[in-house]
């Protein structure tokens, strides 16, 4: 009875190293495929990141703004 038990928990651990195995060895095999960008497409990628958090950090601070005033008026005709 206990070498079933002893040889049920050898397969686990066995079966959890080849899947474990298994997974990495697939991980490689897609980062073989990846296409890393150069230099050049580096520099254009992040510029084009930093455009586009700039624009949107502008629009969420416009908005904020006309929010705060709007409030501000309500909030000033209310009280009196």
């Amino acid at each position: 009875m206990a070498t079933n038990v002893k040889r049920a928990e050898t397969n686990k651990w066995g079966d959890l190293r080849d899947r474990t195995t298994g997974f990495l060895r697939s991980v490689w095999a897609e980062l073989k495929k990846v296409h890393w960008p150069n230099r050049k497409e580096l520099i254009t990628y992040t510029g084009v990141v930093l455009v586009a958090v700039a624009l949107v950090a502008m629009l969420i601070w416009m908005v904020d703004s006309v929010l705060s005033l709007l409030l501000d008026q309500l909030f000033k005709a209310v009280g009196k």
